[in-house]
């Protein structure tokens, strides 16, 4: 069974800089994507950053130049470097991963951005 934990999260200063990381604390599946996505009250859920396998990423508009994803799909690990916060960056961020082959989907629980002077 895959147990998405996240870490990392908190309050950070508008121009500051945060890092999340995600583990499977449950048992090890090749993954074929590993990504985060984030949610603020009364809207849906958006994807921030994902890596691919084989290794290739890819980001929000809002998020491209100053966050910055890695990871390694296969040991079901991935991490989210944010720089250069934004008020608007303040959600709730969730780790995601998809199964190679059957695609199943896992979310971790969430784990709280804010971003306020």
């Amino acid at each position: 069974q895959v147990q998405l934990v996240e870490s990392g999260g908190g309050l950070a200063q508008p121009g500051g800089s945060l890092r999340l990381s995600c583990t499977n604390s449950g048992r090890i599946f090749s993954m074929r994507s590993m990504g985060w996505y984030r949610q603020v009250p009364g809207k849906e859920r958006e994807m921030v950053a994902q890596i691919i396998l084989g290794g290739s990423a890819s980001y929000a508009d809002s998020v491209k130049g100053r966050f910055t994803v890695s990871g390694d799909n296969a040991k079901n690990t991935v991490d989210l470097q944010m720089n250069s916060l934004k008020p608007d960056d303040t959600a709730v961020y969730y780790c995601n991963a998809v199964q190679f082959r059957i695609y199943a989907v896992y979310w971790g629980q969430g784990i709280q951005v804010t971003v306020s002077s």
